[in-house]
Formats: C-alpha cells, sequence, structure tokens
C-alpha cells in the first residue's frame, strides 16, 4: 500500500529509468496513478459549467464540449465515462502495487503476521481518513462507507490475504466474488409493482430505470441498498439513513475487492514474468476477455454495467481498461523507457495522497482567493462563460506546484 499512497520513495524522473530496472520497480504504475489523480483534480476545472454556454459557440466546439463535460462527470446509471475510471483504476493500482510491496517486505525479512498487522493498520486508516474526509463541513461526524478510500480500506486486509497466491488461485477468488455477488443481486426479490421509488430518491420517469431481469440492479431497491437502511443506522446520525442520493453503498466494497485483485494479478505478472512477450500478451488477452465478458454481460442482461453499485460486468469492463491502460504505458515508459514527457504525472504520483486530502481541504478556499485577487482580470480579457474554467485552472496550477515543492525536496507523505 505504500506504493499507493506513495509510490515514489526518493528517485526523481531521470534517475527513476535507471533505478526501476534496478529495483524490479516499473515507471507505468506510478505514472499511471498520476493520470488518475491528475483526472481527480482536475474536476476542479468544472467542464460542465462551461458547457451550459455552448449556445454561442460553432456547431464543432459545441460537440467537443458535449464529449468533453461527458467524460470529466460521472454517467447517472448504466455506461462508462473516462471519469468513472478514477475509483476503478484507484483500486486495481493497489493490487498491482502490492505485488510489488509484499515481495520487497519478505526480501527485507518481515514476517507474515508483521506484514498482516500493517496491512490491517492500514485498512483503518484509510476508512477514517474516508469518513473525516467526507465529514468536512458537516455539523457531525458523517459515517458513510462508499467514499473510495473506505472501499479501498474495507477490502485492503482481505486483499494482503490474497497475496501469496498463483494466479490461477486469484482468477478463482475473483470470479467467487462476482459470482457471489451477481447472485446476491439476482436473488433478491424485485419490489412490488406499486412500489414507490420516489420514496427512495429516484423519480417516477427516470430514464435509467431497468425491467425485466436487470431490475434487480436498479437503483436504490437492491440487497445493496437494503443492507445499508440497516448498516448505516447503527452509527449515529442527524436523521435515519433511507438511501443515497448517488446510489452508492456500502457493500461494492465486495466487488471492488475483485478490481483490487486484479490488480494483483496484473502486478505479479510484470513483476514476476521475465519474458516481455508472455507479460504482455497476458495483460492484453486478459484485458480483451475482461471487456468482452463484460459486454456479453450487459447486451444480454444478465448484469448492466454500472458502476454506482459495482456491478460484476462494472468490474470487467472497468478491469478490462485498467489492464490495457497499463500495458500501454508499460510499453511505452518501461520497454521503450520514453518516460520524460511523464514528470508532471510522476509529480502527482509520487504524493497521491497529499493530492487527494488536497482535493477535498483546499479547493474552495484556493479557488476563492485566486477569484478575489485576480477575478477582475478575467473578466476583463475573457468571456464570462470561461471564468470558472480559469480559475480551476490556476487553481489545478497551484496544487501541482505544492506538490512540485514537495517532490523536489524528497517529501513524500505515506500511511
Amino acid at each position: 500500500m505504500n506504493a499507493f499512497l506513495n509510490p515514489a520513495s526518493g528517485p526523481g524522473p531521470i534517475e527513476a529509468t535507471s533505478s526501476a530496472t534496478a529495483s524490479g520497480r516499473k515507471i507505468s504504475i506510478d505514472v499511471y496513478r498520476g493520470m488518475v489523480m491528475f483526472l481527480m483534480l482536475a474536476e476542479v476545472l468544472h467542464w460542465s459549467q462551461l458547457n451550459q454556454h455552448k449556445s454561442g459557440f460553432p456547431d464543432w466546439v459545441q460537440t467537443a464540449f458535449d464529449w468533453i463535460s461527458y467524460h470529466t462527470s460521472h454517467v447517472e446509471w448504466r455506461g462508462c465515462s473516462l471519469h468513472d475510471m478514477i475509483q476503478p483504476s484507484f483500486s486495481f493500482l493497489v493490487g498491482a502495487a502490492l505485488a510489488f510491496s509484499t515481495t520487497r517486505r519478505i526480501e527485507t525479512g518481515q514476517s507474515w503476521s508483521s506484514m498482516f498487522l500493517h496491512a490491517l493498520f492500514r485498512s483503518c486508516l484509510l476508512v477514517f481518513l474516508g469518513i473525516f474526509l467526507r465529514s468536512l463541513g458537516k455539523p457531525h461526524t458523517n459515517f458513510t462507507f462508499d467514499d473510495t478510500l473506505t472501499q479501498i480500506g474495507l477490502g485492503y486486509w482481505i486483499l494482503f490475504l490474497f497475496a501469496s497466491l498463483g494466479t490461477r488461485w486469484l482468477f478463482l477468488v475473483t470470479a467467487i466474488l462476482l459470482g457471489g455477488y451477481w447472485a446476491l443481486f439476482a436473488l433478491y426479490p424485485l419490489p412490488s409493482p406499486d412500489f414507490d421509488s420516489t420514496s427512495v430518491g429516484v423519480p417516477a420517469n427516470w430514464p435509467e430505470h431497468f425491467t425485466g431481469f436487470e431490475a434487480h440492479w436498479n437503483k436504490n431497491s437492491n440487497p445493496a441498498w437494503a443492507f445499508d437502511t440497516w448498516w448505516m443506522n447503527l452509527f449515529a446520525r442527524e436523521k435515519p439513513f433511507l438511501f443515497s442520493a448517488g446510489g452508492y453503498c456500502t457493500l461494492s466494497f465486495i466487488p471492488t475487492l475483485a478490481t483490487m485483485v486484479l490488480g494483483l494479478i496484473a502486478g505479479k505478472w510484470m513483476r514476476s514474468e521475465p519474458d516481455l512477450w508472455n507479460r504482455s500478451m497476458f495483460l492484453l488477452t486478459t484485458g480483451l476477455a475482461c471487456l468482452s465478458i463484460a459486454l456479453i454481460l450487459d447486451d444480454f442482461g444478465a448484469c448492466p454495467i454500472v458502476k454506482r453499485i459495482w456491478t460484476p460486468s462494472w468490474t470487467l469492463w472497468s478491469g478490462g481498461i485498467c489492464f490495457l491502460w497499463l500495458l500501454a504505458l508499460h510499453w511505452i515508459c518501461d520497454v521503450a523507457r520514453f518516460s520524460w514527457w511523464a514528470y508532471p504525472w510522476m509529480v502527482i504520483g509520487a504524493n497521491s495522497i497529499v493530492a487527494y486530502v488536497m482535493s477535498w481541504t483546499m479547493e474552495q478556499p484556493t479557488h476563492a482567493a485566486l477569484e478575489r485577487h485576480f477575478g477582475w482580470l478575467i473578466d476583463r480579457f475573457t468571456n464570462e462563460a470561461f471564468r470558472p474554467m480559469l480559475i480551476g485552472a490556476m487553481t489545478l496550477v497551484f496544487f501541482w506546484l505544492v506538490l512540485h515543492w514537495l517532490y523536489r525536496r524528497r517529501i513524500f507523505v505515506r500511511i
């Protein structure tokens, strides 16, 4: 997990190429992590607000705005945008990094029990940090377990128990996790025909309502939602928990664990397979197989691709993209050693936990300060429609400069 939260233990981008080969470290994993963190930080650009003013632009510009807006926001329910790949990429990279970190810890003589306790500690700390950040600005502790950090934390200690398994066993574990989660939804009784969906925050005319067998994966009328109506009310709350407005749920940590296991499989192959062709073909065929199975499940109505409840088909779809994304970066950065272009991503990925906390704690005050001091300049030279995006871009640059300052001074925050 150190490699996830703080992948850089010292080498800068120039010396990373040579040192990575000696230590077995893969630059591609660090670059991938930085790219994902950038996608999260780039939320400050507020592309969706710019899209509201597209009517005055040429058609091709409006089309571009629509495309960018779609891929910088989450889909309503079914489907996948680039923005939806942030959390599964985080989870996938946790597994990939674990394949390297456990080997390194074994080589330094650490016992299994000490490593397990360390993994358990990290799990608890991630859950705590997720709840802490989600509680900012709230009058009381906001107990929630569908946050990226809490989802990873709930499953990380279990992932560690799988770290010593071989690839075939890990595929079996993935199949059991996803098959069991699919059966939980498929066997859960559908609500009665007179069920009032508006009582659980779903408009009656919502276009994402599934019918037939797919209705088992409808928003806030599935077993994961039913579990949360019990689980979430075990904690002190301002008012009883009835539903999640976004349809998110605690039990998603189970298929999220499967995503981390897929990452563990990829990491094991990248670490231990010496033959480049075998390694590349494994990542390629596994990624394509995951995508194909997900499409078949979705097209035949057996399991829709829904990120918000992390359906098994979503796990395979996003996992397949992660395999291919990592493979492309592996060839570019590790094989061809063409990595100078990745410096901005390395800076972000080196302090990913800092970047994550900054996005939750510093975005609003930084945005307000920049607006206060430079808003007049933006209004003078640009259209008002660009104001949120330009202030966001300045905020993003400020965040990167902070991370760069830490990077240059070799300050890396670890959990």
